[in-house]
């Protein structure tokens, strides 16, 4: 049952046809593809960058936690996973997994970080602001591939009311056992947003990739 759509996305940056790199971006709950796509103009290269960014039917890519059973979420999670997959699918084709980026916050980070451990491979960055792996308890078992050292980088407050830092930690030794180059950091009583300090780190990992 397909409950977001392909169709639903908006796009920034030069097409993709005249990308070197492209980015995925995922909003967060009660969010919309047009506010996380805002980002892009604070990232560098951007001029370069394809940026796309599905829109989650009625604002939402699941309906409950991250942290319940996922059955609970169904069947808007597999929906999600799948819509995620499609462009990953779509931007790895035409330039490359080592060229793509993967980038969410909130909802959209786990979304991020659990399609991207599905399937797993080189890419050129994942990116996972407020966000961790999806269900109750974490199943291994889904994931599949190996990063090969893709960058990673977590960036969460250790007091956010919607993402325990637990599951912070937790899903950045997984994604380090399946080849990421992890770098995790939880922040003192930072609130649930985007911080210029994330941003940068951010920044730094694409400029090493255009360097690579």
């Amino acid at each position: 049952m397909q409950i977001h759509t392909i169709e639903q996305y908006l796009s920034a940056g030069v097409s993709l046809s005249k990308a070197s790199k492209a980015m995925l971006m995922l909003h967060g709950r009660g969010a919309s593809a047009d506010s996380i796509l805002q980002l892009s103009t604070h990232l560098n290269r951007n001029k370069e960058i394809h940026f796309v960014a599905p829109q989650a039917t009625q604002y939402s890519w699941y309906p409950h936690s991250f942290l319940a059973p996922t059955t609970d979420n169904e069947p808007f999670l597999t929906s999600a996973i799948a819509t995620a997959h499609h462009w990953l699918v779509q931007l790895s084709e035409a330039i490359g997994s080592e060229n793509v980026f993967i980038l969410g916050f909130s909802q959209g980070a786990c979304l991020a970080l659990e399609t991207s451990a599905r399937f797993a491979q080189r890419y050129a960055g994942v990116f996972g602001l407020s966000g961790g792996l999806i269900g109750k308890q974490i199943v291994e078992e889904n994931y599949q591939g190996n990063y090969s050292q893709t960058p990673i980088y977590l960036g969460c407050s250790d007091a956010d009311f919607h993402i325990p830092k637990e599951r912070v930690i937790e899903s950045s030794k997984i994604l380090n056992s399946r080849g990421g180059d992890v770098r995790m950091e939880l922040y003192p009583n930072m609130p649930h947003t985007i911080t210029q300090y994330q941003v940068n780190i951010i920044n730094e990992i694409i400029e090493k990739s255009f360097e690579a």
